[in-house]
């Protein structure tokens, strides 16, 4: 039977929150970077996935800002709410055919201070709401919107990854997706069909940031 798509769409951004893999490796991420990941939770991360467009053809439905918390490299995310986890955790919940992390590195070029500061605003966020309107200026967050206020704070409240109309709507038909009809159907509130936002695919696309692969050093 159908269930809510919102109710959905919250539990399956937590479902991964728990799993670990083990050991301590380390790979070539460092604070201040945006991982950008191919979330596979289903229809939720396939809507998004479709009417966004990522660097290089790939496809993402989910970012993070990598920062030191608690002494320890983790991802802090909005993921369900704010939250901070370890690589491993984040890098463990997509998985290409061959066992890669479904993810990749966006480093900001030439501002490592920028990076830095963005990181270390970031754990403020951590504990706040997750927006599931996708609605700019409130004290909730989706994925790519903690990204965006880190860096623009960490800016001087000047802009680093700007925003876009946001498009809801089928490329293939032209008119918008039933999954986003049925979802903000059961939020109360109309599509927010052109309005300002921002999403994981757009930001990978900055000419500010160098792309890379996630490696084991």
């Amino acid at each position: 039977m159908f269930k809510s798509s919102v109710f959905i769409i919250s539990i399956l951004l937590l479902a991964a929150c728990g799993s670990r893999q083990a050991g301590n490796t380390v790979y070539n991420i460092q604070a201040g970077d945006i991982l950008f990941q191919d979330l596979d939770c289903g229809a939720p991360c396939d809507a998004i996935e479709k009417v966004t467009e990522g660097v290089n053809g790939h496809d993402f439905s989910h970012c993070g800002i990598v920062a030191e918390v608690d002494g320890q490299l983790k991802v802090v995310e909005a993921y369900g709410k704010v939250q901070a986890v370890s690589i491993d955790s984040f890098l463990a919940r997509s998985k290409d055919g061959e066992g890669h992390p479904k993810v990749l590195i966006g480093r900001l070029k030439g501002d490592k201070k920028l990076a830095l500061k963005s990181a270390e605003l970031s754990e403020k966020y951590i504990g706040k709401a997750y927006d599931n309107a996708f609605t700019m200026g409130d004290d909730s967050y989706y994925c790519s919107e903690l990204v965006y206020e880190c860096f623009k704070e960490a800016n001087g409240d000047s802009i680093v990854f700007p925003l876009n109309e946001m498009t809801f709507t089928d490329p293939e038909t032209g008119e918008l997706m039933p999954f986003w009809i049925n979802y903000y159907k059961e939020l109360g509130i109309a599509v927010p069909e052109g309005e300002p936002g921002i999403n994981p695919g757009a930001i990978s696309r900055n000419e500010r940031l160098e792309i890379r692969e996630v490696t084991k050093n």
